[in-house]
């Protein structure tokens, strides 16, 4: 993936954590770039992706099920949870629980995690937030003079929408220092 080399050519020898939302060769892209990033599964797009097979008599009951999963206190609860959702669920959509048992090991990288980092990694809302804001700037034109011109408009949106950013990651304090320890031997300050 260019944008990977890129990353790298700038500069970049190690991503710790990855967030992606599971589109294909990418986990497998970043394990080659970068060998020692853990990737997280968005669970998101996988509860999105889950509910796409699911009746509409059935969706408020699933998800219910489906919550028990993603927000166990850790990865063997959550495994726990797959099962009983599976037991009840697999008859009638065993493709969706497919998906979660396939994709199992990258959609629960959050759990090896403290509950402070987990909030921050376990979802690409973050990222597909911002994207909206730039494709609002640049949708309405239909082509634009100069490349600069596209450059210019993405700084607009860019800037934008970090004047909106005034909150703090709450807990970053404790998240560094988490941080920190975790990976105390790959993060220079």
């Amino acid at each position: 993936m260019s944008v990977l080399s890129d990353i790298k050519a700038r500069g970049t020898q190690d991503i710790l954590i990855t967030a992606t939302d599971n589109l294909n060769g990418f986990t497998d892209t970043i394990r080659t770039m970068f060998p020692n990033s853990v990737t997280q599964i968005c669970v998101i797009h996988q509860i999105r992706n889950t509910m796409r097979y699911v009746v509409w008599k059935d969706k408020k009951e699933l998800a219910y099920d489906m919550k028990q999963i993603y927000t166990a206190p850790t990865k063997e609860a959550a495994k726990a949870s797959l099962e009983d959702f599976k037991k009840k669920w697999n008859s009638k959509y065993s493709y969706a629980i497919k998906s979660w048992e396939n994709n199992w090991d990258e959609l629960t990288v959050f759990f090896d995690f403290p509950a402070e980092i987990r909030k921050i990694i376990y979802t690409t809302n973050l990222i597909e937030n911002l994207n909206g804001k730039i494709r609002k700037y640049t949708k309405n034109k239909l082509s634009f003079p100069t490349d600069d011109a596209v450059m210019k408009s993405v700084f607009l949106a860019l800037r934008e929408s970090t004047r909106k950013w005034t909150m703090p990651i709450r807990n970053w304090g404790i998240i560094l220092n988490q941080f920190l320890t975790i990976f105390e031997n790959r993060i220079k300050l």
